[in-house]
Order: structure tokens, then sequence, then C-alpha cells
């Protein structure tokens, strides 16, 4: 069983090269793989490995000067991830405009306070995360602001009227993009902004399935694809083409080809694009038979 731990912390840090280094020979050192992202503004990212080794790399990060990281663990049966990145980025999440959570950000709610505060009339619960991640699970009621990117998020807040919701709450996978949202919409004068600590993750571990408000399954980054209550993983696999989480019955639809394609983006896709997902499959295939791991394999 493989520990899997997502984390982030906004704060201000010179960033440089020697850190980025320190933080990734760590990583190679405990054979922990993932993707971390390392700005001026703090650290992002999802690493996993043996229990021992993702402590020791949250250790290191620590006392590398974020004392107040915070990380949401589950578990994987085969490894979520086939290699590791430490790279450097312009934002630890993308929204592209000029806001600073290390300044300011909402009021932070506990999973066992969000049902009572989501419920209410003049409260307007807000999915920050993207189409495809809103389609396959959200909570009751909640707004989706239609994007495709974190970055469209600005133009959904321009739009929210203001008289009818006198308060904004929000949730995220695992807390990071909400808490960046809530600072952005504080900044444009929203005066009650709170959003959900932990995220999705948190939620699904702590809430019993009889009492959630929470419907369908949540998409992570990683080969898992997909968690649910109790943070066990669904039977989703994933489109390699357009990303899109798959039910069993979306596999056996005429227009999935494993690696190529799938019913919501074989019509999107050029000839010589899906000439090169076949390329790419065949390799991957090629691998697993010769017992190997292809750095493009999924679970499918």
């Amino acid at each position: 069983m493989l520990t899997v731990a997502a984390l982030y912390e906004f704060k201000k840090h010179k960033m440089n090269e020697a850190l980025r280094v320190a933080i990734m020979e760590c990583c190679q050192k405990y054979d922990v793989l993932g993707t971390l992202l390392l700005a001026d503004e703090g650290i992002n990212g999802t690493i996993a490995g043996s229990q021992a080794g993702v402590d020791a790399v949250l250790v290191f990060i620590r006392e590398c000067g974020f004392q107040s990281l915070e990380w949401k663990l589950s578990h994987a049966v085969e490894k979520p991830f086939l290699r590791l990145k430490v790279i450097w980025k312009e934002e630890i999440v993308t929204i592209g405009c000029d806001v600073d959570p290390c300044e300011i950000v909402g009021d932070y709610v506990t999973v066992n306070d969000w049902n009572d505060l989501i419920v209410r009339d003049d409260v307007l619960l807000i999915d920050t995360r993207n189409n495809y991640e809103y389609e396959l699970g959200t909570f009751k009621g909640a707004d989706n602001p239609d994007t495709e990117c974190f970055r469209e998020f600005p133009r959904y807040v321009a739009n929210i009227d203001r008289e009818k919701y006198q308060s904004v709450a929000m949730f995220c996978t695992g807390g990071i993009r909400c808490e960046k949202a809530s600072s952005y919409m504080l900044a444009q004068g929203f005066k009650k902004v709170y959003h959900l600590k932990g995220g999705v993750l948190k939620y699904l571990e702590e809430i019993q399935e009889e009492e959630s408000l929470w419907e369908g399954a949540c998409f992570v980054f990683d080969r898992r694809v997909a968690l649910g209550h109790g943070l066990k993983i669904t039977d989703h696999i994933q489109c390699y083409a357009c990303r899109r989480a798959l039910t069993p019955e979306d596999a056996m639809h005429p227009d999935y080809q494993k690696g190529v394609s799938c019913r919501y983006c074989i019509h999107m896709t050029s000839e010589a694009r899906q000439a090169s997902f076949v390329e790419r499959q065949r390799q991957v295939e090629m691998a697993v038979s010769q017992g190997k791991e292809h750095i493009g394999q999924r679970i499918e």
C-alpha cells in the first residue's frame, strides 16, 4: 500500500535553484514520486511513496521554511505517479491576476460545520474546480463557474449577482484553489467569503456517506482518477486525449478507444493527433508486454 500526500502552503518564500534541487534529491532518496510546484508564493503538489518516505519528505519541506504546510493523506495500491517533477512556476495555482493569499484569505470552515453553511438560502455555493471535475461529482446545489482552467475564474466572479448573495462558500479538491479564489473575491469587495478547510478530500475522509451532501466522485490528478467517500478509489478510468474521467459505461461506448479517444472528445481531435495517440498507445502496450512501465501509461 502506497501513501499519497496532497500538500500546499502559501508563503512568501524567495525560491532558488538550490532549494528546488534539495527537495528533488530528498524525494529521490526516499523513492517518492509525483509533482511539486515551487513559486515565490509557496509550494503545491502531490507525492506518493512508502509511508516512511512520504513522512520524511514532508518533514524536509517543513524544515525548508514551510512550517504551516497543509497536507491530506490517502492511499493507493498501484503507483499513482510514474516519475518525479519538481519545477518552477510563476504561481503555484494559476489565476493570472494580482492576488495575494499570503496577505488575506476567506474564513475557513471545518468539514463538520460545512453542511450547515451550504444549505443556507443566502449563501452562494461555488465549485472552484473545472468543468470535467464538476461533472464527475460536486456538492448538492453547487454552482458551476463553467471554467476549463482556474485562470477563467475571475470572469465568473464578475457576473455574480451581489445583491442576491451576501455570502459565498467555496470548495475545491484539497483547499488550494478556493484559498486563492477567496483572496481574489475579498479583493473584489465581497464581504463574507468562506472556504472548506482541507477541501473535498478532507470532507470525504471524515463525513459519513449517510450524512454527506456530496454527490458523485472527486477527480484527482493522478492515476487513481477519482475517489469516493472514505477516499475509496472508484471504478472510473481516464481518457488520455481529453483527461476526462470515464464511467465503465463510457468505456463500452463505440467511440472509446483506449489511449486514443472517448465519446466526449472523438470529434474534437484532429486525425493527426489521434494518429499520435495510437502510436503512443502502441508503445505503452509494448512496454507493458515487456514488463516495463511507460511514462505515458495510465490505469485503464
